[in-house]
């Protein structure tokens, strides 16, 4: 099958219902193929993919050349614990170190450098800012990839965060619908059953998602199950209730919904991947992200085909995906267009303002720590 041809039919392929990770460094003929025949809607990388700012570039631009759609080119760069570029660029402050300052005006700089690295190696898509409330049940899990236990101080990081991301040209995702503040399990293993019932988790762990469903040009669904809200143990990722009843229709959704990575152990223990991904779909999700195993990835992609072709409404299901994710990457050309080679000036620039940054947020830090600390001393007794 020609890429000529898979582009004719891209207005119903499922594959643009994929965003798929896989090993190795650079363009293999297993790969190619594995691409040309998926045609999927995105590739992530991961640092085992990324040796050095150039061959990631290349590897992202042989990806595209497999591909007739613009890609999503992906990664997970938070900052803190989860930053892929640490061993390339250097390492970027977490984002409740940011937080930490007090200062918006390093919020935003924050999502601006991130997004700017991510660019300068071929990256349009950061899956940041986390959005998961700073609750105490949490912080084990979670550390600092969480800013706060106040909703409204959430909303405040992640706004400049998204900003500053959209200044470098680079598409952010709030993460992880509707929120892991609670979760005392890594949703990588296990399956966190939260126990908060919606009323309370409306004015709390929602509240970001309702201040900025405008500004998140992604949502990604957690693999969490909330009994007090669906009444079952089904993970949020697979739930209509949660996507499309509470995420679409009562929050006014209108952008792209993307799976949490489909081989994480709470979700494989609900249903196979194939499965997974056909319930993230009918559940009213538009993008499922796979993010390692080739065999899972054929598994998903002939799971969707299968319920396609036997179920009308999946099929009309499948359509209307396809058809948001076609017009968001009509819309955002100009961010999907490729960049430049990465010179060694340009990757030596980008370290040096990332250790500044650095630098900046930990003094402003251990400013803003001493003030309060002199503010508790002159608090008069009560």
């Amino acid at each position: 099958m020609t890429v000529r041809t898979e582009k004719s039919r891209s207005k119903d392929n499922p594959g643009q219902l994929l965003i798929v990770g896989f090993d190795g460094t650079e363009m293999t003929a297993r790969l190619s193929s594995l691409l040309k025949r998926l045609q999927p809607a995105g590739v992530i990388l991961f640092a085992r993919n990324i040796k050095n700012p150039e061959q990631t570039w290349r590897l992202l631009r042989d990806c595209q050349k497999c591909v007739s759609t613009p890609l999503f080119t992906c990664v997970d760069l938070e900052g803190g614990r989860v930053d892929r570029f640490r061993d390339v660029l250097g390492p970027a402050p977490s984002a409740a170190e940011v937080f930490a300052t007090g200062d918006h005006n390093l919020f935003r700089k924050h999502g601006q450098l991130i997004g700017e690295n991510c660019r300068a190696l071929g990256f349009n898509v950061d899956f940041a800012p986390v959005l998961d409330l700073a609750f105490e049940a949490s912080r084990r899990v979670m550390s600092s990839r969480s800013v706060s236990a106040n909703p409204r101080e959430t909303v405040a990081y992640a706004r400049e965060f998204l900003a500053g991301l959209r200044a470098a040209g680079a598409l952010g995702c709030g993460k992880h619908f509707p929120g892991l503040g609670e979760g005392k399990l890594d949703s990588h293993h296990k399956l966190p059953v939260i126990q908060r019932p919606l009323k309370k988790m409306w004015m709390e762990d929602l509240l970001p998602y309702r201040m900025l469903r405008a500004q998140m040009p992604m949502v990604m669904i957690s693999h969490a199950a909330y009994p007090a809200v669906t009444h079952d143990k089904t993970p949020a990722s697979l739930s209509k209730m949660w996507i499309t009843d509470i995420l679409r229709k009562r929050i006014g959704y209108r952008n792209l919904i993307v799976s949490d990575d489909l081989e994480m152990g709470a979700v494989l223990s609900s249903a196979p991947v194939g499965q997974a991904a056909v319930e993230h779909i009918r559940a009213g999700g538009d993008l499922c992200l796979i993010c390692h195993r080739e065999d899972y990835l054929t598994q998903a992609y002939g799971k969707l085909i299968d319920a396609t072709e036997r179920e009308p409404q999946f099929a009309k299901r499948v359509a209307d995906s396809v058809r948001r994710v076609l017009a968001f990457k009509k819309k955002s050309m100009k961010i999907l267009r490729g960049t430049k080679t990465p010179s060694g000036a340009a990757v030596e620039k980008l370290s040096r303002k990332l250790w500044e940054f650095g630098e900046q947020v930990r003094l402003q830090g251990l400013i803003r720590a001493e003030n309060d600390r002199d503010r508790n001393v002159r608090r008069p007794r009560a």
